[in-house]
């Protein structure tokens, strides 16, 4: 992809009512998917965002796409530099790696309640899920992949049966969720995280679940590890840029 600077103004106040309603419910769906986009991966941590690109994928003029990077850039998900233009909002590389590894203790800890407490049901709807996770991986549609692994980890925190568990994990993944996507992205992790999973229902589908909790922390080991060398390459890269449009400015 091919990145530019965008400059985002507010073109809407000239129009009329009907006009502007009808800009703004456009708006509304390109946020949406913008906002999807970065939080699965597709739009990466410093990414510049290519204005002519995106107005001709989703076939609208800039008048609905700069309000939906209005949007984005009031939510933090955008950021506007001078010089720079606007582009993906960077990572807190500190507070992802504090994040993750509060996050491998909860995911060990949700392995051994739900080795405990997951029903027959719950194992059915994972395997389901599971199967449809191997369906996108051999299909290549890596966000619905990432979005079924998702799902599965969140079914395995159903299953422990733990509300204050779950509420303290839906914090903690909404901080790295978007950094996940970043590392998920990348096609050696998207391998390894597919081995991986087949590991955890390899340790579910055992007899009274032993390793699961393990297997689970591993899991999470992993991804972490991965997460944050994309997150600290993408920050470097990112400053590299920085400094160079300075000095050409």
């Amino acid at each position: 992809m091919v990145h530019f600077p965008i400059l985002v103004t507010s073109v809407t106040q000239t129009l009329s009512p009907t006009t502007r309603l009808r800009t703004l419910g456009m708006s509304a769906g390109i946020a949406a998917r913008l906002r999807t986009m970065i939080e699965e991966g597709e739009l990466p941590p410093g990414a510049r965002i290519d204005e002519r690109a995106f107005c001709e994928a989703f076939d609208v003029s800039k008048t609905p796409l700069r309000e939906a990077l209005k949007v984005l850039v009031s939510e933090g998900l955008v950021l506007h530099r001078q010089y720079i233009g606007y582009r993906v909002a960077p990572l807190d590389l500190e507070e992802l790696r504090a994040t993750f590894e509060t996050l491998h203790g909860l995911e060990a800890l949700a392995g051994e309640l739900a080795a405990r407490r997951l029903g027959d049901a719950a194992m059915a709807k994972l395997e389901r899920r599971h199967q449809a996770m191997i369906d996108a991986h051999a299909a290549g549609r890596r966000t619905d992949y990432f979005r079924i692994n998702q799902e599965i980890h969140q079914l395995i925190i159903d299953g422990a049966a733990n509300p204050v568990l779950a509420g303290v994990y839906a914090t903690l993944m909404s901080k790295v969720h978007r950094a996940r996507g970043a590392a998920n992205a990348d096609t050696l992790r998207w391998q390894e995280s597919h081995e991986e999973h087949e590991e955890i229902m390899a340790a579910l589908r055992e007899p009274g679940r032993p390793h699961l909790a393990q297997v689970l922390r591993r899991h999470s080991e992993n991804t972490a590890t991965e997460v944050l060398a994309v997150v600290a390459r993408s920050l470097a890269e990112a400053g590299a840029r920085d400094a160079g449009l300075k000095q050409s400015a």
